[in-house]
């Protein structure tokens, strides 16, 4: 039937109306009907664990399982996508798993949204944005016409976005006749599982937070997300949810005015207030760029300021630990194990003289507004903004630094970028990691980026000749 409909037959008008658009989509995506390894695989098996350890359906892995064992629908297999379609966990019955890889590679790291695979539950969903069910000749690729399938998306609690697809595959011959309905019920219980964690942790901010909230004025509790977590007094605040500067300071609210967003702990929320005080003496700002290969700048209140490549670490190691640290574990930081306390509070002394205060002389934690590169990046990984992070990204943590803690906190910050953006899957993301001085010679990132572009991006000309010259630079050495 596939040939037919997309030889113009009128056989398609045989087909259900979500089915038939399908199709016409898929012919038009000129996926072949007839081709025998239907889903590209588009993420090989480090790339697929990355993946799976960070999304967030991983953690309701076995919550889905159970649900599945419940329904009694053993003779087929669970399947759990991105919102891309790309296959990041596959478990149930082996010999089923075995035959659906073989047979038309449906397993992890397989792309089966409906412009790679045509139409079948999970791209067909994912393009529907709904639940549906696509029973075996329902399929665009007749390879696929001995499964049928039944999908559903799951959606983020938090701000509705589309966090994957839940699938249940089995042999047509074997089809459970309730799969669809259980594989809404899978998606609906994650949803009310992931919606229930997200309560608890607004809960938590909320107790850790209180007394921020109570220093006067109008103060509300925001998650790092933006939405509101506590009342607002004399309906201050009309809407629900805030557009937040990723290190904090001045907004503009929805209906006009503006406030001030403070982030308290790791940015994990922000406590934003109307204060009138603050705004009519505002606070001197310290802004530091630390990331890159250039000389680390410093600004207070507008004015530059010189800084020796001590200060400068001393700087980046306290804006990475704003609950303070002792004059031990600074010294321990900047001299390593045979570093001395004393030193160490004389370089303190020393930067608070140069930014006149703005240090806590006993906590050592900085105690002026601070607006740092460094911050800014984490800031942005921490709300899984992994494109604008590795933007943001100029390069090492003061590079020529040779200080214990900066070492440690740059290799850390470097990982932590790469995990995210070769996790991901964003093809700027990605396109920014490898401009930037850490990702030029990586080659796997090269390699995954020749993989995801169009053939018509101009880009991809660019991606293979790196990958060549990268691959004939590591033979030769």
């Amino acid at each position: 039937m596939a040939g037919a409909v997309t030889a113009g037959s009128s056989e398609s008008a045989d087909l259900r109306a979500p089915i038939a658009a399908s199709w016409e989509r898929s012919q038009e995506a000129g996926v072949d009907p007839f081709v025998e390894r239907v889903a590209p695989a588009v993420a090989d098996a480090d790339e697929v664990a990355a993946r799976w350890e960070v999304h967030p359906l991983s953690a309701v892995a076995p919550l889905i399982r159970q649900y599945v064992e419940a329904a009694g629908d053993a003779q087929g297999i669970i399947v759990v996508t991105d919102a891309q379609g790309t296959v990041l966990w596959v478990d149930g019955d082996p010999n089923v798993r075995f035959d659906a890889a073989g047979m038309c590679n449906l397993q992890e790291g397989a792309s089966w949204n409906e412009a790679d695979a045509g139409t079948n539950a999970i791209g067909t969903g994912l393009a529907a944005q709904r639940a549906l069910q696509v029973f075996a000749s329902e399929h665009f690729n007749e390879v696929v016409h001995a499964w049928t399938c039944s999908a559903a998306p799951v959606r983020d609690p938090d701000g509705g976005e589309l966090l994957g697809i839940v699938d249940l595959t089995g042999r047509s011959s074997t089809a459970h006749p309730y799969s669809l309905a259980s594989a809404v019920a899978i998606a609906g219980a994650v949803e009310a599982h992931l919606r229930s964690a997200m309560l608890e942790r607004d809960a938590r901010l909320r107790s850790r937070y209180e007394e921020g909230l109570r220093r006067g004025g109008r103060r509300v509790l925001v998650s790092s997300s933006g939405r509101i977590l506590s009342s607002h007094p004399d309906g201050w605040l009309s809407a629900e949810r805030l557009s937040l500067p990723p290190e904090g300071g001045e907004l503009m609210l929805p209906a006009g005015g503006r406030a001030f967003a403070e982030p308290v702990g790791h940015a994990e929320a922000y406590i934003v207030h109307d204060d009138h005080a603050s705004r009519a003496r505002p606070r001197p700002v310290l802004k530091l760029r630390l990331l890159g290969q250039g000389r680390p700048l410093a600004e207070l209140g507008g004015k530059a300021v010189r800084l020796s490549p001590r200060h400068a670490e001393v700087l980046a190691l306290l804006s990475s630990r704003r609950g303070g640290m002792t004059s031990e574990e600074l010294a321990a930081d900047l001299y390593g194990d045979r570093g001395r306390p004393g030193a160490a509070r004389v370089e303190v002394s020393r930067v608070r003289k140069l930014l006149g205060g703005g240090i806590d002389a006993d906590a050592y934690r900085l105690t002026i507004d601070t607006d740092s590169d460094l911050a800014q990046v984490r800031t942005l990984l921490d709300r899984g903004d992994i494109r604008c992070a590795v933007e943001h990204y100029e390069g090492p943590l003061l590079p020529d630094s040779e200080a214990p803690g900066i070492v440690r906190e740059r290799d850390e910050l470097e990982a932590w970028v790469r995990q995210a953006v070769m996790s991901a899957d964003d093809q700027d993301a990605l396109w920014a990691w490898v401009q930037c001085p850490s990702g030029r010679d990586d080659a796997p990132a090269w390699k995954r980026l020749l993989v995801q572009l169009d053939f018509r991006d101009p880009r991809r000309s660019l991606a293979a000749a790196r990958v060549g010259s990268l691959r004939a630079a590591f033979a030769t050495t």
